[in-house]
């Protein structure tokens, strides 16, 4: 099993850039992926979201990659029109107001706009640098999720253990099931009618008895059910396989099912034994269900 849940972070700090890559993961039903990157990357996006979605087949998960650089070459250039344009702003200014003097280089280039400085980027020089701190972080997350996963799966089969032995105790139970039917009937027939019973009379409502409330199929249903659920639950599946491994939507489904069979059990329960067995495995399921919600 792998969990939704998982942290990395990797850097690497070099002479002119320093890169840092930070991922979160947490349950949700579908995949979400959302990317922080540095605005003047935003086109790296779309590669770094192709590795997560190779990973990561369910889940909300969170990237932050950062960048920081050190000697990044510059370009520098001078907008005229605008120099132009302060310039004659500020000699008719000062002529208006009796003021001696012109403006000065200086004043010029200290005014926004003037001075115009772009960094020469290239995505790919980049991408080169971010590439292996990246997948170094995701590399981690995933054996992180992975850890997190055996860790439910451990939980899981423990509360199906519980459910499994429930089922076994259930089935011993079934026995004396028929035969509470049996008396009851004729307890009810004895007092209507004394000792004038008809046991042919008392055998065929019983027949119509446990037609109702008989749970050998449901019995049956529960045991394939908790057998394919096993065997899911113990496939060995690691981050980066295809979303269809993965266990999680299918024994979210057959704990549904589980459940519905137990739900019958309970509403059919002819004695005592059978409900206090039906409240174990109820709880058990609902503690699977929990930690199913975090399994991609």
């Amino acid at each position: 099993m792998t969990s939704m849940t998982g942290y990395a972070y990797r850097e690497k700090t070099g002479n002119d850039l320093s890169v840092s890559a930070e991922i979160r993961g947490c349950n949700s039903r579908y995949l979400e992926i959302s990317i922080s990157l540095p605005p003047w990357l935003s086109n790296l996006e779309a590669k770094v979201r192709e590795q997560i979605a190779s990973c990561c087949g369910r889940g909300k998960v969170e990237c932050y990659i950062r960048v920081r650089e050190h000697n990044a070459p510059i370009a520098i250039s001078v907008n005229k029109n605008a120099a132009k344009a302060y310039y004659d702003a500020v000699n008719n200014l000062a002529e208006e107001l009796g003021m001696g003097g012109k403006c000065s280089l200086d004043a010029l280039l200290g005014m926004e706009g003037v001075l115009e400085t772009e960094k020469n980027r290239d995505d790919e020089r980049y991408w080169q640098e971010i590439q292996p701190v990246f997948s170094q972080a995701l590399q981690a997350f995933c054996i992180e999720r992975e850890r997190e996963g055996n860790h439910t799966k451990d939980d899981i089969l423990g509360n199906l253990n519980i459910i499994e032995t429930s089922v076994k105790n259930v089935a011993s139970f079934a026995p004396s099931i028929e035969q509470t039917i049996k008396e009851n009937i004729k307890s009810r027939f004895t007092e209507l009618l004394g000792n004038q019973v008809d046991e042919n009379r008392i055998l065929a409502e019983t027949a119509s008895m446990l037609l109702k409330y008989t749970i050998s199929e449901e019995i049956s249903r529960l045991v394939s059910h908790i057998g394919e659920f096993r065997a899911e639950a113990e496939r060995n599946t690691t981050c980066g396989e295809s979303s269809r491994a993965k266990p999680g939507k299918k024994c979210d489904f057959l704990s549904q099912e589980i459940n519905r069979e137990i739900n019958t059990i309970g509403s059919k329960s002819a004695v005592i034994e059978v409900s206090g067995e039906v409240v174990k495995m109820k709880e058990a399921l609902e503690n699977i269900r929990e930690q199913l919600r975090n399994v991609e």
